[in-house]
């Protein structure tokens, strides 16, 4: 054999080493992952029924659902999109059509990428500082900020990546016509970036949707079905933790059945998302 054939085979037997590794590991993140979806699915199916959905956290031994923790996430979630939406759109937009190359362009990049990686329990603790303790009032409002401020650097770094994806020509096109910039963004860009726009906006609801961490320090928790954020709300994320942590078997099986309703709800958005980002590549 000689010197370039053995070489060769040497590099044919580490592609091979690697593609097996990698092969391996691939398998068992898969194996982890259906680990997971298996104990969610036999241990929380069970819970899933109409009393679910229609009556509150009961207290120990009683019968009850998860209604009241389900509507609080959701006044939540929504809260925390609609203010997140307003101002991740108009960054995004801002760092892709005006300031993006400047110094400060790049500052706001730099601090949403760190505000985007950074620890949700921190983000709690932010907004505690800042609403729960000066009003003295734990409540929905307050985790509705702190989720919005995780769900601000997701869309604020998707609306950029959108709208840089944009053709230049639009831009050229509307201001060749006489429209102000400002205009061309909104009636063509963000038309045209619609499915992108919408698919950050779904990615960043599956951030928000079962963090944990921001709402204890924030909404807290009401074993009471109530509509005014302005008190300590009941929500999916706290009341999964604090029942699985508990004694009794039927507030564990309520967390279980939680659980597997935020993984459901996650796992659809997902699905969602990466469908739009399907079309609007093709498109």
């Amino acid at each position: 054999m000689t010197a370039a054939s053995a070489k060769v085979a040497r590099r044919r037997a580490a592609d091979l080493a690697f593609k097996v590794f990698c092969t391996i590991v691939t398998l068992a993140a898969l194996a982890a992952l259906a680990t997971i979806l298996w104990s969610l699915i036999s241990q929380g199916l069970p819970g899933i029924n109409l009393r679910l959905f229609t009556q509150s956290t009961p207290a120990p031994g009683s019968q009850g659902g998860l209604a009241n923790a389900i509507m609080g996430s959701l006044m939540m979630c929504v809260l925390a999109m609609v203010m997140a939406l307003v101002v991740g759109v108009l960054a995004g937009t801002w760092l892709a059509e005006y300031g993006g190359r400047s110094a400060y362009g790049s500052v706001v990049r730099f601090l949403n990428d760190v505000l985007l990686s950074a620890p949700s329990i921190l983000v709690g603790l932010f907004v505690y500082e800042i609403v729960v303790a000066p009003l003295h009032s734990f409540s929905g409002f307050a985790g509705a900020v702190a989720l919005a401020l995780l769900a601000v650097p997701v869309i604020t770094r998707t609306t950029e990546d959108v709208l840089l994806l944009q053709a230049a020509t639009l831009r050229e096109a509307g201001v060749a016509l006489g429209a102000p910039l400002s205009f061309v963004i909104r009636t063509v860009l963000w038309r045209s970036a619609r499915s992108g726009l919408l698919t950050g906006a779904l990615l960043a609801f599956a951030r928000i949707s079962g963090e944990t961490a921001p709402l204890l320090f924030t909404a807290l928790n009401n074993q009471f079905f109530s509509l005014d954020m302005r008190h300590p709300t009941a929500n999916l994320p706290v009341v999964i933790f604090n029942f699985a942590l508990s004694a009794y078997d039927d507030w564990r099986q309520l967390a279980w059945s939680g659980a597997l309703l935020i993984a459901a709800t996650v796992l659809t958005v997902t699905v969602v998302a990466r469908i739009v980002a399907k079309e609007q590549s093709r498109s």
